[in-house]
């Protein structure tokens, strides 16, 4: 059987300090400095986070330029669309050419409503 008391590696058994002052905790040892960041950046860092800033504008502007692009040419085959479409029921409608205007007078008015001029 193997020993049941074998100690880890980075385990260090901490005992009485040798001063005797045991109510003194370890943290106190280190420093409490907290490292604040300075104010001022350096020029290289301020240069690169500019050219950085400005790629990131260019792409934006390209992928809304994109869109934009895009956007239109569906608005321009919309209309096409549209048109050809008019264009077509006017091709495809009955036309009756009323030569006698005395027909005119005894149509109703539901009749006339459905006349148009071409």
């Amino acid at each position: 059987m193997a020993p049941t008391n074998i100690r880890k590696k980075n385990h260090v058994v901490k005992g009485k300090p040798k001063s005797g002052r045991v109510w003194k905790s370890e943290g106190r040892k280190k420093s409490t400095i907290i490292n604040v960041k300075s104010l001022h950046t350096s020029w290289e860092k301020r240069k690169k986070e500019r050219a950085e800033k400005m790629s990131v504008k260019q792409f934006q502007m390209e992928i809304k330029k994109a869109a934009s692009e895009e956007k239109e040419k569906r608005r321009l085959r919309a209309e096409e669309n549209k048109k050809r479409r008019e264009e077509n029921i006017k091709n495809a409608e009955i036309v009756q050419k009323i030569t006698n205007s005395a027909k005119l007078k005894r149509m109703k008015k539901k009749q006339l409503r459905q006349i148009k001029k071409r």
